[in-house]
């Protein structure tokens, strides 16, 4: 067996514990480090198949943004798992059932695979980038899917948008112009008036006194 199988075989397994941990770990920040590591064991999946292309882009995007953002919700949320796990056990028949489908559905596509034989492949194929001819699949054949899925990505980032600036009954709303406007009765006057001593008649005397004082000492 070669090192690359070995491999494969060694991240499958931490991949398929890591994925089986996120659905049975009772605390969610748990549940989410396993899910980083299977999306780690996933893009050194992608690695292993010389998609580094894919590998790079699920370590960033999911890892890097999704996962980071969801795991500072889950932390800074007081989640109540109790609640969340009544129905556990009820919902395990269809759930279970629903993951046999899967399995037998992969392992049906993974054993066609394994049973016909690979054509060799042209000697240029080796010598073509795969980020480069994922480009130009991207912008040339599924150029309109692409659109369409940036299209309705916009749309989403705007109804979130629309939702979170909405107008309630029970949210204090600030407005910026309205706090920093300055009103007619707020504004500095400089006004022209004759300077006024405020040295009262006490101080006036007190000053006279101690003139007269040091006067005599120097007699």
């Amino acid at each position: 067996m070669e090192f690359t199988s070995v491999l494969f075989y060694v991240f499958s397994a931490i991949l398929i514990c890591a994925a089986f941990r996120v659905i049975t770990a009772r605390n969610p920040v748990h549940a989410a480090l396993f899910l980083v590591l299977s999306f780690f064991s996933a893009a050194a999946l992608w690695m292993l198949l010389q998609a580094e292309f894919l590998a790079i882009v699920l370590v960033l995007v999911y890892v890097g943004a999704v996962m980071v953002l969801f795991l500072f919700v889950v932390m800074m949320l007081d989640i109540n798992m109790d609640k969340i796990r009544e129905g556990f056990w009820g919902n395990f028949p269809l759930a279970a059932t629903v993951g046999v489908v899967i399995v037998l559905e992969m392992s049906m596509v993974l054993l066609r695979g394994f049973w016909t034989p690979v054509s060799n492949l042209p000697a240029k194929v080796e010598t073509i980038n795969n980020t480069k001819v994922l480009g130009l699949l991207i912008y040339t054949h599924y150029v309109y899917a692409f659109e369409i899925a940036a299209a309705i990505l916009l749309l989403g980032i705007v109804a979130a948008v629309a939702l979170t600036l909405r107008k309630r009954k029970d949210t204090k709303h600030f407005d910026p112009a309205l706090a920093v406007k300055v009103k007619s009765k707020d504004r500095v006057r400089i006004v022209k008036m004759q300077a006024e001593s405020t040295r009262t008649k006490a101080d006036a005397s007190a000053d006279t006194s101690s003139t007269t004082d040091a006067n005599k000492e120097g007699k």
